[in-house]
């Protein structure tokens, strides 16, 4: 069975989850993503308004599509990095950037599935081109989109990188998953810099996560005393989820925090080198801060380096 074998060898690869949904536009959600774009709460992510069409109609990526598969990938680790006198980063960059391991094994996927059902088109997206992720995660029955915006699955909590391929396989469906949040707004009371301000839609200029990786400029005033020691993204509105208390952790040696990471405390941060940065993070997710982007946000955390 067609469906079967692809689960099985996503398992094989290390995926956690592997869903399937008709490819088809996502009609029930233009009404939403268009009032997202009109009140311009994309921040400096111009290509989400460019590019709303193909974000809704995946057959625009890939013509004669049928099927959307999402693979999933946790990312929580046994150990955590220490948070006493120390800087935050998001739990995702521990280590080895995500979009080279799981892009490597998820090619690994696609050519199985070229070999095992012959002639075939296929397409994978690891957080990379105009593919709604959350949207079909949705549809795949993996979880549910919540409140804070981010996937969450009822057992497996949120802590976990997404995967989408397009093929014109046609395969057995799964169903979509309900949305499970209910009255709950620990993700949206928790929130800081009130970015969750329209429960389901994220402000994205406001977001902890934006400001210290996509934005270029200096951080508001108003918002640096809210940063909360973070220099590189955010976990708060995860960290709070009830559907976290027990995160199904991932020993993928790739992604575990290396022993220097885990001896960083606020003056090493404070004092870290250019040559440092470039040796220590050579293949983690801040390279593509940068250096400089760095220092801006560990300056926007320590009064006195301001």
């Amino acid at each position: 069975m067609v469906k079967n074998e692809i689960i099985n060898k996503s398992t094989d690869l290390g995926f956690s989850q592997c869903g399937f949904a008709p490819c088809e536009p996502l009609e029930n959600l233009r009404s939403f993503y268009n009032d997202f774009v009109l009140k311009k709460r994309f921040g400096a992510l111009q290509y989400l308004e460019r590019y709303a069409e193909p974000r809704l109609n995946p057959e625009l990526l890939l013509p004669g599509a049928k099927t959307v598969i999402c693979v999933t990938m946790n990312y929580h680790q046994p150990e955590q990095i220490p948070c006493n006198d120390n800087f935050f980063i998001a739990k995702y960059a521990y280590g080895y950037d995500y979009h080279r391991l799981i892009r490597e094994r998820m090619d690994c996927l696609v050519d199985f599935m070229r070999s095992t059902f012959g002639d075939i088109i296929a397409r994978a997206f690891v957080d990379s081109g105009n593919v709604l992720e959350k949207a079909w995660a949705q549809q795949c029955g993996i979880g549910w989109q919540g409140k804070n915006t981010l996937v969450i699955n009822k057992s497996r909590g949120s802590f976990f990188f997404i995967g989408i391929i397009l093929t014109d396989l046609v395969i057995k469906p799964d169903h979509p998953e309900a949305n499970h949040c209910g009255e709950c707004e620990q993700c949206v009371k928790a929130c800081p810099t009130k970015a969750l301000d329209t429960p389901y839609q994220l402000n994205i200029p406001r977001c902890i996560s934006y400001l210290t990786i996509e934005n270029r400029m200096e951080i508001q005033d108003d918002l640096k005393d809210k940063l909360n020691d973070r220099i590189y993204g955010c976990d708060i509105c995860q960290d709070v989820c009830p559907y976290n208390r027990l995160p199904v952790t991932n020993t993928i040696p790739e992604f575990l925090p290396s022993a220097w990471l885990m001896t960083m405390r606020k003056k090493d941060w404070i004092s870290l080198t250019e040559q440092q940065f470039d040796q220590y993070f050579t293949r983690s997710p801040l390279k593509r801060l940068g250096y400089q982007g760095l220092m801006k946000n560990i300056h926007a955390n320590h009064p006195s380096q301001r």
